[in-house]
Order: C-alpha cells, then structure tokens, then sequence
C-alpha cells in the first residue's frame, strides 16, 4: 500500500509540476515553427506569474469582498498583457531589427526574472514581509475544478458508511480522483491547447503558411506569405501560452503567493528542453511534460539521497533530451528535424 500511495503521489506531481513545462514548451513551439529560437522564455513565464500577481494584489487588496471569478479574469489579462510585452520586445529586436536572437533571449530572460523579482519584493512589502503576500480569493479561482473533485469524493465517502457497493464505489472514484481529476482548470487547459496548436499546424491552411516561413521564409515570401505578420504574431502568441505558466505555477502550484526561489527559471529552461525532446510536436510535449516532472522529483520517491544524489536526479530531463536529441540527429527523418531557417534572421533583400 505504501508503494501504491507514493506510486500515485509521484503522478500527481508530475502532471501538476509538468503542466507549468507544457506552457512554456507549447509556447516556445509555436515561436520555433516561425524560425526564431526564442531563449526568453523563462523571463517570459516570469513576467506572466508576477503580471497575474500583481492584478490580483491589487484588486484585492483594494475591494472589501473581492469575487473570485473577477479576480481570476483580471490576473489572466494581465498575465496576457505582461507575456505580450516580452513577445513584442523579443520580436522588435529580432525581427524588426534581425538582432542576434540568442543573445536577445538570454537577455530577456535577464530582463524578466530581475523585474519579477523587483516586484516580487516590492509586493512582498506591502504585504507586511517576505512571505506574506496571500490572493486567497483568486487562487482559489484557479482550482475550482479541484474543489468539485473534492466535493464528490466527500459525498461518496459518506456514503461509503452504508457499506457494499457504494464502499467500493467510493474507494475507487478517490483513487481515480487523486490520479486524474484533482486539479485546477488550467491542466485542462495546457492538453487543450496541446491538442488545438496541433490541429493549427498540421489541419489549417494559416498553420502551414507558419511552417513554410519557419522552413524557407524566402519562399514563403514570393509565394505571397506575408513572412514579418507571421513572425510576429507567432512569437507574440507564443509567449502569451507560455507566460500562462508561470500564472499556473505562481496561482496554482504554489497557490497565489510569490516565491523567489528560482524555480520559475528553472522550469523555463525545461520548457526550452522538452521543445527537443517532443521533436516540435505539440502532442508529444504533454506526455514528455509529464515524464520531465516525474524525472525531475523524483528523488523526493527514493528514501537515502545526499543533496548531491538530488541534484544528480534534477538533471535527468535533461540528459534524456540530449539522448532524444543525438537519437534524432543520426536517424535523420525529416518530420523530427527542427525548421530549416531556426535561428536565422530573414533579409529580404538578399532573397
């Protein structure tokens, strides 16, 4: 039993810890299937937790009875509008100005983990100390598909007391709950997107214009592609999808306060890592944002760790990723290659 309790812990932590990697990877893929490497996306995820923050601080701080559902919509718009600036700053710089998209994202990252954190503390002031900074209120918003799993399990749990079939029926539904169902909205809502981008990229005639600009935008151009919208609002749109997972991560992982630990970079850089390792497919980033949280503390599971054993298991998403990766390079299929012009800025002159 002991081994089935952590069995079914570990999952749970993986799809809660993996679903902030999966917004971030998703995000970055779009990005990447325009041609551009955007290595920001840690700093961007940044600017979307401490933007959706900063919203729900400050209209509940300043509302006698703040309502849930206001304060969930106000910290995702501005979640929106915060990654939207990261992706506008990113794409001016690397698009407009065909700056060197490496250092460009590294310095976004720079730019957005000191701003978050400059606000981080400022906001933990005015909460009274470091620690102190509490949106009870919007983050329960955040899971309140959670509370319905909840509700259910307390019905039939007492319903249970009758015995029988409903006893069963109970203990089954808990464990089903604890696995599938005891999460907020936005797990769903990270596979949704997952399933929709693909639909985009592979279904839709927009989706395979992106893809031919990531490819050959010289060709996307003369076929009449307009290869500049594309790239910009790839880019912008990417970095909406990836700023949602730091909102997750500061509103429902950590359940709505801020935490100046490092983890948000941290993950930005997986969510950087598993783009490689789901090949720039969409679907295989769920499953592989799963598998990166379970690698990732998974030496939580294993009782007689020293801190530098711990360490050692935090690096296996990535050393699974650079597997992936020498897999790809030597079986050469065409479908698991990156786009063509990754990384490259686009002259039209020289077209």
């Amino acid at each position: 039993m002991t081994v089935l309790v952590q069995i079914i812990s570990l999952i749970t932590t993986a799809i809660s810890f993996g679903t902030v990697i999966m917004y971030g990877s998703l995000g970055e893929i779009l990005t990447e299937k325009s041609g551009h490497l955007n290595l920001g996306v840690p700093g961007i995820m940044y600017m979307g937790g401490i933007g959706g923050l900063i919203g729900a601080f400050i209209y509940e701080t300043h509302t006698a009875s703040p309502v849930p559902f206001v304060g969930l919509v106000i910290a995702l718009v501005s979640t929106l509008l915060c990654s939207l600036l990261g992706g506008l700053i990113y794409s001016f710089l690397t698009v407009s100005l065909r700056a060197n998209q490496n250092v460009t994202g590294l310095t976004l990252t720079i730019f957005g983990s000191g701003l978050a954190n400059f606000f981080g503390g400022s906001l933990s002031k005015l909460a009274g100390g470091v620690g102190q900074i509490s949106v009870a209120s919007t983050s329960s918003a955040f899971r309140w598909t959670q509370h319905i799993s909840d509700r259910l399990v307390a019905l039939l749990s007492a319903k249970a007391a009758e015995g029988g079939f409903m006893k069963f029926l109970a203990g089954l539904f808990d464990s089903i709950d604890r696995i599938f169902l005891n999460y907020g909205f936005m797990v769903w809502l990270a596979i949704a997107i997952a399933i929709l981008m693909s639909i985009f990229l592979n279904r839709t005639s927009r989706g395979l214009n992106l893809r031919a600009v990531g490819e050959n935008p010289a060709t996307a151009d003369a076929a009449g592609i307009n290869v500049k919208r594309y790239k910009y609002l790839s880019t912008c749109i990417g970095a909406m999808i990836s700023g949602l997972g730091g909102l997750y991560y500061v509103m429902d992982y950590i359940k709505g306060t801020w935490a100046n630990d490092g983890n948000i970079e941290a993950v930005g850089w997986l969510a950087v890592a598993l783009v490689i390792f789901a090949t720039w497919k969409p679907l295989r980033s769920i499953w592989g944002a799963y598998l990166f949280g379970a690698l990732y503390w998974l030496y939580n599971f294993i009782p007689g760790l020293t801190r530098s054993s711990q360490e050692i298991f935090k690096m296996l998403p990535y050393i699974v990723t650079i597997i992936v990766l020498i897999s790809v390079s030597l079986r050469h299929k065409r479908e698991d290659q990156p786009p063509t012009s990754l990384g490259l800025s686009y002259f039209r002159e020289d077209r």
